[in-house]
């Protein structure tokens, strides 16, 4: 029977290879959906390694198994894609492709895989049935690479699925776990207020959106503060608004505005989308003019199988000192790992990454002591839950 310390120090001694990897990826990030080369880097370490694997999952997706054929298999998850960001780090495997960045640390969630892939296959005699590991293209980018993967079929045999996210300001070495409602859904608002232009002089001759839109702002937070179960958190904000025409003497005839509306509560998430298109309409009506209203659903909120959270903190906590594997805090920011979760128990856990720069910025980057970390982590899963689902 293989011993937590035998994957701990063999994961150790895969770093300069790991960081070799990272470093390869961070320098040629791609898009979301436009993963060509990472697919093929990915495709090439994966061949090397004998593993095998199905390619064209939206495309640039590939899953790669490991171990026994069986009627269920456990899957673990790394997403594929970066953001439209220029790095701003001053490193010799800064990106090298103009206003693309992996800023969310999605070059270490598939490093980690990878790393995970090298472990499995090591101690591939221990495997109890058969791991999937899914390299998923496009998180970033509605409506998500996790659904497009599912629709194909990727979990038709899988019984449950793990996957980790970078955590910045979170030391190196220390985990973090939430059981329940983990991530927050997100859903795109987009709202035209329509009015009437006119001279800004003569205010009883137009109708202003401007006045609609600031109206309709301080309106939609009433849903937050007084129709909000108490114990539900959501954030509902505007992020942008612009006139279409005006000046400093002319009303506009429209205005635009953005925003998003974020739960952690599928339920009220459904109620509170109906109460924000009546309230927009309202308002709008009210003040004699009108609105249209487009509700882009974003990804469900993030479920952690509770059951199956609390079994995979204790076995990482066998793995690495229960004081470094925590309990974390439910976040309002989304991720397309939230479709697994709505199909088959999952658990999706934290790797402190020991920076301070957050993500989605263009200074973000990791300390790369945590990449066997990651890499142990959902390798020990794996083989725990391979011989126990």
């Amino acid at each position: 029977m293989i011993q937590a310390a035998q994957i701990r120090n063999y994961a150790q001694s895969l770093l300069p290879e790991l960081i070799d990897i990272r470093c390869h990826l961070h320098q040629h990030p791609e898009l979301s959906f436009k993963e060509f080369e990472t697919s093929n880097y990915i495709k090439s370490i994966l061949t090397k390694l004998g593993i095998s694997y199905t390619d064209q999952w939206a495309e640039t997706g590939i899953v790669a198994t490991i171990g026994k054929q069986s009627l269920k298999s456990i899957a673990l998850r790394g997403d594929m894609d970066a953001l439209p960001i220029q790095e701003k780090n001053d490193v010799n495997y800064k990106s090298i492709n103009e206003n693309v960045m992996h800023a969310c640390g999605h070059d270490v969630h598939m490093t980690c895989l990878l790393g995970a892939a090298m472990i499995l296959k090591e101690f591939e005699a221990s495997l109890g049935g058969q791991v999937k590991l899914i390299f998923q293209p496009g998180e970033e980018l509605l409506p998500g690479g996790a659904k497009a993967l599912i629709g194909q079929g990727v979990l038709n045999d899988v019984n449950a699925i793990f996957g980790l996210h970078v955590q910045p300001k979170m030391d190196v070495g220390t985990l973090g776990f939430c059981k329940g409602a983990s991530m927050a859904s997100c859903d795109e608002i987009y709202i035209k207020v329509i009015g009437r232009g006119g001279h800004a002089a003569l205010p009883d001759q137009a109708v202003d959106p401007i006045y609609i839109a600031s109206q309709i702002i301080v309106q939609l937070q009433s849903i937050i503060s007084k129709e909000k179960p108490p114990f539900s958190p959501s954030v509902l904000g505007i992020g942008k608004i612009n006139s279409i025409g005006g000046a400093t003497n002319i009303i506009p005839d429209e205005v635009l505005l953005e925003g998003t509306l974020r739960c952690l509560n599928e339920e009220w998430r459904a109620k509170a989308k109906k109460r924000i298109r009546e309230i927009i309409d309202s308002v709008a009506i009210g003040l004699g003019g009108r609105a249209e209203i487009t509700i882009i659903d974003g990804y469900p909120c993030l479920m952690n199988n509770e059951d199956l959270t609390q079994k995979a903190k204790n076995v990482v906590g066998q793995l690495y000192e229960d004081e470094s594997v925590i309990t974390i805090p439910s976040r309002m920011s989304s991720e397309d790992f939230a479709y697994y979760s709505h199909e088959i128990p999952a658990c999706f856990f934290r790797l402190g990454i020991g920076k301070e720069a957050g993500v989605h910025t263009p200074n973000f980057d990791v300390d790369m002591n945590c990449l066997p970390i990651g890499a142990a982590s959902l390798a020990s899963l794996a083989i725990h839950f391979s011989k126990n689902t």
